[in-house]
């Protein structure tokens, strides 16, 4: 596998996977998500003051004490503007990180169901692959990205992505707007954060835990301080793959839950751009082939090791007037949605989707086909942080 530390690989190099989809979709004339988040003066340690949250540092403490474990819908943070992700400091540990499990993963019984004439035959199976240790080494922009949800601490994947407003120093992740956001029936994932080159040296699960923290967290936890994502995912979003599905995508914005000055692209030392508008579909205009990847969580796979497919794209439409989806064949199951599809785009790796949904079966996933409102959702957390 091609090495992307700060040198472009020309080799496709990607490994993708899915999880529940329950992100939101980006909105034709403004991306999810508005305003960023507030501080206030003598915050107590690890806690900051977020837009949608009390200000009062009563409250706060109790947030940090376990109040964040209050899911009551009435309540539950859901639109765009209402994201909130205090930093706890420590709340992961290796432990919770080991515990935390894939998330629901969104599957289809059929594929393109709703789809008029934009659906391929469906891929061949692929194996997925180890991807070469360490991966700091090898893959250093991938990474696992944690959460907690009403169903208990879960897990997705994610990538570090050039921010044209931040040059060499971009703090942006994309990943799956359901690793983010539940869907129409739920609201904003919380103690979201992203450690990249997670187990760097690829250990069992079962020994990862116990290993260094220089193995487990090689560049540290990264605490999402803000997240864009599209509002179609948030408006229809859901636990099975539909309309949605097509804008199932988001992207974070993150900061070291230590502190520090350097941003997240200088502390891992890569990043990848992202390729808005590849083609889609198979034949001589398409894409030549992309590498998803990952850390599949769900069995055969421990969630330890990240793992990607290779595979030519096709087309697949889940729905009438929804874009039609990158669909590749891979044998990755939950846990590895919102990883980075990457691809060669004149001679450098970039990222052209993130795994969506999946068959229940595990022989293939498609991933979004990143559009107009693709761009709107990384213009406006790109526009927001520009300089910062």
């Amino acid at each position: 596998m091609p090495s992307i530390r700060r040198t472009a690989a020309a080799a496709v190099a990607v490994a993708a996977l899915l999880v529940t989809a329950t992100a939101c979709g980006p909105e034709d004339t403004k991306a999810a998500g508005q305003d960023s988040a507030a501080q206030a003066d003598g915050k107590p340690d690890g806690i900051e003051l977020p837009n949608g949250l009390p200000k009062d540092l009563d409250s706060l403490k109790k947030w940090e004490q376990g109040g964040w474990k209050d899911w009551d819908k009435e309540t539950w943070a859901r639109k765009a503007s209402e994201f909130a992700n205090p930093v706890i400091k420590d709340l992961w540990k290796p432990s919770r990180m080991a515990k935390a499990a894939d998330a629901p993963t969104v599957t289809t019984q059929s594929a393109g169901s709703g789809g008029t004439g934009a659906t391929d035959p469906e891929p061949r199976p692929v194996t997925a692959r180890q991807v070469e240790r360490p991966y700091h080494q090898h893959m250093a922009p991938i990474g696992k990205i944690f959460f907690d949800s009403p169903d208990g601490p879960m897990v997705c994947s994610g990538t570090v992505v050039t921010d044209p407003a931040n040059p060499g120093k971009s703090n942006l992740v994309w990943t799956a707007g359901h690793c983010v956001h539940s869907g129409r029936n739920g609201g904003w994932m919380r103690n979201i954060v992203f450690v990249p080159s997670y187990n760097d040296n690829g250990l069992p699960a079962n020994q990862v835990s116990a290993s260094s923290q220089q193995n487990v967290t090689p560049y540290g936890t990264w605490w999402a301080d803000w997240s864009q994502t599209a509002s179609q995912w948030i408006d229809g979003g859901g636990h099975s793959g539909n309309a949605a599905s097509a804008y199932d995508f988001a992207v974070l914005h993150v900061k070291p839950e230590n502190g520090g000055g350097k941003s997240l692209e200088e502390t891992v030392g890569a990043s990848v751009p992202v390729w808005f508008g590849a083609p889609s579909g198979s034949g001589v205009t398409g894409l030549s082939g992309v590498k998803a990847i990952g850390y599949p969580q769900a069995p055969p796979y421990d969630g330890a090791k990240m793992m990607n497919c290779l595979d030519r794209p096709v087309r697949l439409t889940m729905a009438q007037g929804t874009p039609a989806m990158h669909w590749i064949g891979c044998s990755m199951t939950g846990g590895t949605s919102g990883g980075g599809w990457l691809t060669d785009h004149n001679g450098e790796l970039s990222l052209v989707s993130n795994s969506s949904i999946g068959s229940r079966d595990h022989t293939w996933l498609a991933g979004p086909h990143l559009g107009t409102e693709a761009k709107g959702v990384f213009d406006a957390i790109s526009k927001k942080y520009a300089g910062q």
